[in-house]
Order: C-alpha cells, then sequence, then structure tokens
C-alpha cells in the first residue's frame, strides 16, 4: 500500500469490481487502454483477478487509485522485466479527472518504482496512444523524456496504431517536460 496527502494506492479487490465496471465504461478508457470495449463485469473481476497475478509474478503491479476509500482509478508498473526497467500505465473514472489526482498517484508509484526498497528500476517507460492528450500531460507533468513516435505500435480496439513514446530514468530530475510537437 501506498499513501499520498490525499490518496490511497492498494492492490484492487474483488469489492472494487462494481467500480471498475462502471469507470470503464466511459468510451475513452478503452478507446486509450488495452481494455475491452463493451466491458462486461466478467472484464472487470478479470482485470482484478490479473491484479493478484501480476503482484505474485513481479511483472505487472497495479494498484488501485483510492479517493476518500472509493475506487477512481488504475496505476501500475508494467512489463517488469527483472533487468531495470518497467512502463507506467494509468486510467481515472472520468469524474475523479481535473483534480491532479492522477499525476499525484503515479508520481508516488515512480517514487516507489525507482527505489531500491521498491522495484529499484533503472528507466519506466511510457507509451499512449498518439492524440490521448490528457494521458501525455500526467507524463509531462511526471518529468518523462518525449522518445518519439512509433507507427503501428499499439494494438487497441480499432487494430494497430501510432503510439507516442517517453521515459524517466532513475537519475532524471523529473521536472516538467515541455515536448517538441508530440503529435508527430
Amino acid at each position: 500500500m501506498l499513501r499520498t496527502a490525499r490518496l490511497e494506492l492498494s492492490v484492487p479487490e474483488a469489492a472494487d469490481a462494481d467500480a471498475v465496471l462502471a469507470a470503464c465504461q466511459d468510451p475513452e478508457i478503452p478507446r486509450y487502454t488495452s481494455v475491452p470495449s463493451p466491458f462486461a463485469r466478467a472484464d472487470a473481476d478479470q482485470l482484478i483477478a490479473k491484479a493478484h497475478a501480476g503482484w505474485a509474478s513481479g511483472e505487472h503491479l497495479v494498484w488501485a487509485i483510492r479517493d476518500a476509500g472509493a475506487l477512481v482509478g488504475i496505476v501500475g508498473l508494467y512489463r517488469v522485466d527483472g533487468r531495470g526497467s518497467g512502463e507506467l500505465g494509468y486510467w481515472l473514472a472520468a469524474p475523479a479527472r481535473g483534480r491532479g489526482l492522477l499525476t499525484e498517484a503515479a508520481r508516488t508509484v515512480l517514487d516507489w518504482g525507482f527505489a531500491p526498497s521498491g522495484a529499484g528500476l533503472h528507466r519506466i517507460e511510457w507509451h499512449a496512444v498518439v492524440g490521448n492528450d490528457a494521458s501525455a500531460r500526467v507524463a509531462q507533468a511526471l518529468g518523462f523524456r518525449f522518445e518519439g513516435v512509433r507507427r503501428d505500435a499499439l494494438i487497441g480496439e480499432a487494430g494497430r496504431v501510432d503510439g507516442w513514446a517517453a521515459a524517466l530514468l532513475q537519475a532524471d530530475d523529473r521536472t516538467p517536460q515541455v515536448w517538441p510537437s508530440p503529435h508527430g
């Protein structure tokens, strides 16, 4: 469990399935993430089961973002490879957006991900569908350095799409970044 000034981050539990289901009805979440569309209760249960399996394997480390106890999003370190690399991923329910909660949660996960007492990572990548400006703003605020556009690199509900790529190294200063024309 991780805590911020306003949030609690913990492994999603079976009791979170209804909140996950409700959040993933927002068409922006499957548009920009790997969650299926339409998103059913079984998908919520599977997301939670995969979160537990990911912690057991150490490959996918997923937290529920909780605001006043209620699940409002997901943040995780994915594809943790045992060689010091992983990928930051996240989504936030529509009613929770615009208050800086995602940036706050992700910053805490990055702190843990880079810490020797956490995952001890050297490099954390970020990828997003080209056009996902909200996700890019969070990554920029966290200090990610833009690395380019990867053609047909991501697979979403519409098939293969171009993806933005950025990364943060443990030694980077994490000051907010301004990226050169991230629209590729």
